[in-house]
């Protein structure tokens, strides 16, 4: 039976940085009371999570007509612009995510469980049959429920928090260092902001 950290809802949900760009570490933290749970992830995980939620979102705004209320964007209350708690203890490194809507209490359900080494399939292992690739139940689920209010304010974090980091190369959409960087539309000539 796996440990299930779970928040609903949460005090606070916010995706966060650590660390200077380019060698920023991210994390998804919830807080309850004294209760703070921290999950490592990349970039791109947040990026996607955010784009998901904000689709989902529109979707039910569309379908849901006057049944369900939902906002176009994040309320002013909700806007989160405050650094991650302290202290910042990975719990574990983010894998497989899941999204979904239950609309029994109208909540953003987000369900975070860790990378295993299982998750990740090879070619060859395609061509082997399914159920050897079963991924073994997790030690560790991240479970948090939100109101769509809530969830549409950690959309509008996350986006600031990924653009937050280094500027993108205007040729190739590459990140720059402050150093610059090889870019491949330069033939490998080290290119520098102006």
């Amino acid at each position: 039976m796996p440990v299930v950290h779970r928040f609903d809802p949460p005090e606070r949900f916010v995706a966060g940085t650590v660390g200077e760009p380019g060698q920023r570490t991210f994390f998804l933290q919830a807080r309850e009371g004294a209760r703070i749970i921290s999950v490592s992830l990349e970039k791109q995980q947040v990026a996607a999570l955010a784009e998901r939620i904000d689709e989902l979102l529109d979707e039910l705004m569309s379908a849901a007509g006057d049944e369900v209320l939902i906002p176009a964007i994040a309320p002013r209350d909700l806007v989160d612009k405050q650094p991650l708690e302290q202290p910042i203890e990975e719990e574990f490194r983010a894998g497989t995510m899941t999204l979904s809507w239950d609309g029994s209490d109208e909540r953003v359900v987000i369900e975070v469980f860790p990378f295993t080494e299982a998750a990740v399939v090879s070619p060859e292992q395609l061509e082997e049959d399914l159920e050897d690739l079963l991924e073994p139940e997790p030690d560790e689920i991240f479970l948090v429920r939100l109101t769509a209010a809530a969830a549409r304010s950690f959309v509008e974090r996350s986006r600031s928090v990924i653009g937050a980091g280094r500027p993108d190369c205007p040729f190739c959409g590459e990140p720059v260092d402050p150093a610059g960087h090889l870019c491949v539309r330069a033939n490998g000539f080290r290119r520098r902001d102006p």
